[in-house]
């Protein structure tokens, strides 16, 4: 079971996530046809106050390290797209030029999910644009791309990630690859609200989260992406670095820091039963936190 620190606001009347998301309907979070690492080990337990959908969660402050809200938060799990960014750490400490041009090859077609991609094989983009896809919308060849141009390639690169990781005393943290696709990319909300502190700080990274969208010149095309996170199209919502992640093993998953309440928190929410649920969870902690239910619109541009 969790356990919760109420902020100093009124308490939240939880309301049916339809009514919190308008359009979010109860069928669009319906548990995955198949279980996720969080349901095989009976993680589904919610405290009474939140009736959260994701098996983990956490809300701590960012400047005091206040726990606001903990559920399962040491538990060890697939993470998914939030592997971007310690890809991302790695890459920007290398200090590599952002402007020199990568190619797609082969080599960064996922032959273990199947993941589609619209970086066709051949494409030329620079490490900065491959980095800021691989942010914004989880374009899992931009990171693969990134972590095969690193020095030493491949296994030095995710070598260059675990070694991170220890550094910054995220004992319940590996990784396999610099996608996510792999579920051996693992770790607790505790150690991933330590990445997101982290990553907070590089400028950078901060900025590429965040953007709703962006076209690169592929060619003579432009592809048009959009952040694949819907609440960074929510004015309701103060975001200042995020990820989204997910794989089947993982469940749908998000980390962020945010404003709200007039304080700076870092959100952690992991193996989410469906496609909107870790939306709905979070609405739910803006609600509880903010003490307003006024449920969160969105303004989410097509591409």
């Amino acid at each position: 079971m969790g356990s919760i620190t109420r902020p100093t606001r009124r308490a939240l009347t939880v309301t049916a996530l339809g009514v919190v998301l308008g359009a979010v309907s109860v069928a669009s979070v319906a548990a995955t046809a198949q279980a996720s690492y969080g349901q095989r080990l009976g993680l589904r337990g919610t405290p009474a106050a939140l009736a959260l959908h994701s098996s983990v969660a956490l809300v701590i402050d960012q400047d005091t390290n206040e726990v606001l809200f903990s559920k399962n938060d040491t538990a060890v799990l697939p993470i998914a797209s939030i592997t971007k960014l310690m890809t991302a750490l790695i890459v920007t400490e290398a200090e590599q030029p952002l402007d020199q041009t990568l190619s797609i090859t082969r080599a960064d077609v996922d032959t273990l999910k199947g993941s589609q991609s619209r970086l066709r094989v051949g494409t030329r983009l620079t490490r900065g644009e491959m980095l800021h896809l691989a942010l914004m919308s989880s374009e899992n060849r931009a990171a693969h791309a990134l972590g095969r141009h690193y020095p030493g390639g491949m296994q030095a690169f995710v070598a260059a990630m675990n070694r991170k990781a220890n550094e910054l005393g995220m004992t319940d943290t590996r990784f396999a690859d610099p996608t996510g696709l792999s579920s051996g990319n693992q770790s607790s909300a505790r150690d991933l609200a330590v990445l997101v502190k982290t990553a907070y700080a590089n400028d950078l990274i901060r900025s590429k989260t965040t953007w709703p969208v962006h076209q690169v010149a592929v060619g003579r095309h432009e592809l048009r992406y959009r952040n694949s996170n819907r609440l960074v199209f929510s004015p309701e919502w103060s975001i200042g670095l995020q990820k989204t992640g997910f794989i089947r093993e993982a469940g749908r998953c998000v980390v962020m820091q945010a404003q709200l309440a007039d304080r700076h928190l870092i959100m952690v929410l992991l193996d989410s039963t469906g496609p909107e649920a870790r939306t709905a969870d979070a609405e739910l902690l803006r609600q509880w936190i903010t003490g307003d239910d006024t449920p969160a619109s969105f303004l989410i541009p097509p591409i």
